[in-house]
């Protein structure tokens, strides 16, 4: 009885020196990381009324106050074939998790075995042949890594920031889907809206058209203005096939984002009557705000922390790898298994050390550049997030700014029509004066639009560079990762 407890002793003794023996460095964001940077955290460089410094919303897509965006959003968030790969790779990675922690715990197995053989005489000393027999071997053995320099700790670790970077991945994959599902719808009504005014723009020039053929006929023009009129409308009308197509795509783009075939939506489901606009100026927050709330930041953290782990699990090969087990159970001759004489039982220590030759110190150096590789990518993704919404925000204030430039030369172009039109019924201005007048305001309508849908399209560029969309979403088949501290 006294070695059982001799060895229970010496398990409980390293198992309490465990914790502080474990090897490797101990992960923590390196104080010269760019997420670190004082300018990384301030504020936006911008000036302008249409945003604000305010924190992004989680659901920032009902900012639009459309019923429509936030039940094709939700479709998407629960259908969208993107995100059901990420949550199975998120599924996958815990479930890697969990396998690496069951290596913390006692390791047992069972076995039973029944054979008919004949055992060779010669090395029994035996001359003559030993008879067949059947023979039955059954038992159980048990075993215990002792952790002492925290190679299972530190795979634990590392496991776990794995799991939490394809949390992020799942998260990230959520604002991807969001940001797209909302510009499809977008993209349709900014398409429709274009549509119309191309159509008014077609109209206008079907008039001259008809104005240049009765003048001709008159003997007060000339045939060449009727053609260059004729030229004038074909090109306008080739305009409409681009306008009726992106309509469709955009139909045949929402319907996959929401998990359907192609052709499930037609044209009428985001041909809407005008492009959807914020009710608010556009809350951006700032840098310290934007690297907690963009999952890609987190995502190449966690790859960060588990690089490091790894470093730890690579540098325990350096040292031994001690457990304890026990074993028992009975083999022999079938007819006699259960008899004392076919029993058996062992329980001990063990130590595995494989030499530093065998290359170890080459797998811990692979595992520090393999940290130091991380580390990279965690500042490019950092830089990359300040980047993106820098340029997001400054595309969509000067946009905004052009955009103000073309109102105003719409609206001057408006009142030019309206004068000209009037001068022509007052028989004191020629038709063809005030056709120009009007050619010109259908033409600035049509910038106007197009500026219009840029707009739209930068504010959802800059919604997706700011990272939000990923909190609180509709339950899909997914498991949260909880982290250890």
């Amino acid at each position: 009885m006294k070695p059982v407890v001799h060895v229970l002793a010496s398990v409980l003794l390293s198992s309490m020196l465990a914790a502080c023996m474990t090897v490797g460095p101990d992960y923590k964001v390196p104080e010269n990381a760019v997420v670190n940077n004082t300018n990384a955290n301030g504020p936006f460089d911008v000036d302008s009324p249409a945003v604000a410094i305010a924190p992004v919303p989680d659901d920032w897509w009902r900012l639009y106050d459309d019923p429509r965006i936030d039940d094709f959003v939700k479709q998407a968030l629960v259908a969208n074939t993107d995100l059901r790969v990420a949550a199975a790779n998120l599924r996958r990675a815990i479930a890697l998790y969990h396998e690496v922690e069951s290596e913390n715990l006692v390791q047992g197995s069972v076995h039973a075995d029944v054979a008919r053989g004949l055992i060779a005489a010669e090395p029994l000393l035996h001359e003559d042949k030993v008879p067949v027999f059947n023979f039955g071997d059954t038992g159980f053995q048990v075993s215990y890594l002792i952790d002492f320099f925290g190679k299972l700790a530190r795979a634990d670790e590392a496991a776990l920031a794995n799991a939490q970077a394809s949390q992020a991945a799942l998260d990230q994959a959520r604002v991807g889907v969001v940001a797209e599902t909302v510009r499809a719808y977008v993209q349709g009504c900014t398409a429709t809206h274009e549509l119309h005014v191309a159509e008014y723009q077609l109209a206008l020039q079907e008039r001259g058209v008809e104005l240049a053929k009765r003048l001709s006929d008159a003997g007060r023009g000339q045939p060449v203005d009727v053609l260059r009129a004729q030229a004038q409308a074909d090109a306008l009308r080739a305009a409409l096939p681009k306008f009726k197509d992106m309509q469709e795509v955009s139909a045949y783009r929402l319907a996959v984002m929401i998990g359907k075939p192609p052709t499930a939506l037609d044209a009428s489901a985001v041909a809407c009557t005008a492009i959807p606009k914020l009710r608010q100026p556009l809350p951006i927050g700032d840098g310290a705000a934007l690297l907690k709330r963009r999952p890609d930041v987190r995502q190449a953290e966690r790859e960060l922390a588990y690089a490091t782990a790894r470093i730890g699990v690579a540098t325990a090969d350096l040292y031994p790898s001690i457990s304890i087990g026990a074993s028992a159970g009975f083999s022999g001759i079938l007819d006699h298994l259960g008899q004392g004489q076919t029993a058996h039982w062992s329980v001990g220590p063990g130590v595995t050390w494989n030499l530093p030759t065998n290359g170890v110190r080459a797998r811990i150096h692979g595992a520090e550049a393999g940290a130091d590789g991380s580390l990279a990518k965690f500042d490019g993704v950092v830089l990359k997030a300040l980047r993106e919404t820098q340029t997001a925000l400054s595309s969509y204030s000067r946009e905004l700014e052009r955009n103000d430039a073309l109102r105003n030369a719409r609206d001057k172009s408006e009142a030019a029509a309206g004068q000209n039109r009037q001068l022509w019924q007052a028989g004191r201005s020629p038709y063809l004066q005030s056709l120009d007048a009007d050619r010109t305001l259908a033409n600035n309508d049509a910038n106007l639009a197009a500026s219009d849908a840029q707009v739209a399209m930068d504010q959802i560029n800059l919604f997706l560079a700011l990272g939000g969309g990923w909190q609180n979403p509709p339950k899909i088949e997914e498991h949260k990762i909880a982290d250890k501290d």
